[in-house]
């Protein structure tokens, strides 16, 4: 994708959903007309920013004022809103093509949607920004937009193998977002390079520029396998992370182990409280009176939710709180992390969500997170890959690294 008129991107883009959309699943509404009729009324004028003629995916809880928004619920089917969050409207003024909506689980938690991976059938997608991932991915769309409230940005870029990024919290507005856990959820969005997400990031950022270029230096880079290492991360994950570490020392940058303060192992725990007790409180009225309409599992969420103490939830926050403050000297020394995207390959489909553990202490702590592919897998050829953690508010600095690291790392699927 580049800062140009491509008068080949949308009919491609919907020459491919065409081909690969029954199998892949990637798509809550789809109308080829609507989207043909945006580019048409684009063509007619002269270039309307750095995105002019973009297809890009929506998720599906984002609102859209010429297309439903059903929230991934069935509560909400035929929903319509009389306009569009302001991060769509950004999107469009800077000249891109709302080319659908994407699939979610339930209100982006954790009830799957239809989605499949796209690089084989039999594998998950990931969870919340499946359909997302998935479109990307499969080359539907050049960019499409996520959101993360534990993983459901990294873990769906880990599964499918684009570049995924959730920015620090806070970065980008959340208007006509539907909430799930508000001091978790971030808003986000997945591409095929860095060049792309960018791009991307100027727009929704209303600035002429968001982390071009490369460091001026070789980085310094902590690779940090985190407390879960041992217990939950699969050989292919190992090998990927292990592997890229190697090979960017080997480019030139430093790159040395880095343990957490110990107190950051509560942290995974800490965000399931907060997205239980958060979640319970954000869906008060779909559980009081659409009951029915909620998934069983989402049904046990709120219920877990409610029984949480505020003090539980409190000091959830305070100790995620507590560990940014002891995270900072650790950025004073390398300029990002390395560590896992994912505990494994891309889960069989009958358990897509796994376990969530290498993305939800990051999200908890605000910072900003971004997963590239690096390797197959050796057995199902599957993409497996890093995750790079910058300091909090230092997305620039991230995609700059990123940028470099993918120059030297990244593998072209």
């Amino acid at each position: 994708m580049k800062e140009s008129h491509n008068d080949r991107a949308l009919p491609s883009c919907l020459e491919r959903i065409k081909a690969r959309e029954p199998e892949v699943g990637a798509w809550f509404f789809l109308d080829p007309e609507l989207a043909l009729s945006q580019a048409r009324a684009l063509d007619k004028g002269p270039s309307r920013g750095k995105l002019h003629g973009v297809p890009v995916g929506v998720k599906d809880i984002i609102e859209t004022m010429d297309m439903p928004t059903g929230y991934g619920s069935g509560i909400y089917t035929g929903n319509r809103t009389a306009w569009d969050a302001p991060s769509v409207a950004l999107m469009r003024q800077a000249g891109a093509v709302a080319m659908g909506k994407t699939v979610t689980s339930e209100y982006a938690g954790y009830n799957p949607g239809k989605t499949v991976n796209p690089h084989n059938k039999t594998r998950a997608p990931g969870i919340s920004s499946s359909g997302s991932a998935a479109a990307v991915a499969d080359y539907m769309v050049p960019i499409a937009f996520g959101s993360q409230t534990g993983a459901s940005i990294i873990k769906p870029a880990a599964f499918c193998g684009p570049v995924g990024y959730k920015p620090t919290y806070g970065t980008f507005v959340l208007g006509g977002v539907h909430p799930l856990a508000s001091s978790l959820d971030t808003l986000g969005y997945f591409a095929r390079d860095v060049d792309d997400l960018s791009l991307f990031g100027a727009v929704l950022g209303h600035r002429p520029s968001f982390g071009e270029g490369l460091p001026e230096r070789a980085p310094r880079l902590g690779l940090c396998r985190t407390a879960e290492w041992d217990r939950l991360a699969a050989p292919e994950v190992r090998k990927a992370v292990e592997n890229a570490a190697k090979a960017l020392a080997k480019e030139g940058a430093q790159v040395a182990d880095v343990t957490l303060p110990a107190e950051c192992d509560k942290l995974n725990a800490a965000c399931v409280t907060v997205i239980r007790y958060e979640c319970a409180r954000l869906l008060a009225h779909e559980y009081r009176v659409k009951r029915d309409g909620l998934s069983k599992t989402m049904q046990g969420v709120i219920e877990d939710g409610n029984k949480i103490p505020y003090a539980d939830y409190r000091a959830a926050l305070d100790l995620a709180a507590h560990c940014r403050r002891a995270i900072a000297p650790i950025f004073e020394q390398y300029d990002a992390l390395i560590t896992p995207s994912a505990e494994c390959e891309a889960a069989p489909i009958e358990n897509p969500i796994g376990d969530s553990v290498f993305s939800r202490l990051w999200t908890i702590l605000h910072v900003p997170c971004l997963a590239m592919t690096t390797e197959l897998s050796a057995g199902l050829k599957l993409p497996v890959g890093i995750q790079l953690i910058g300091m909090l508010n230092e997305d620039e600095k991230l995609l700059r690294i990123s940028r470099w690291v993918e120059q030297r790392v990244k593998l072209k699927l």
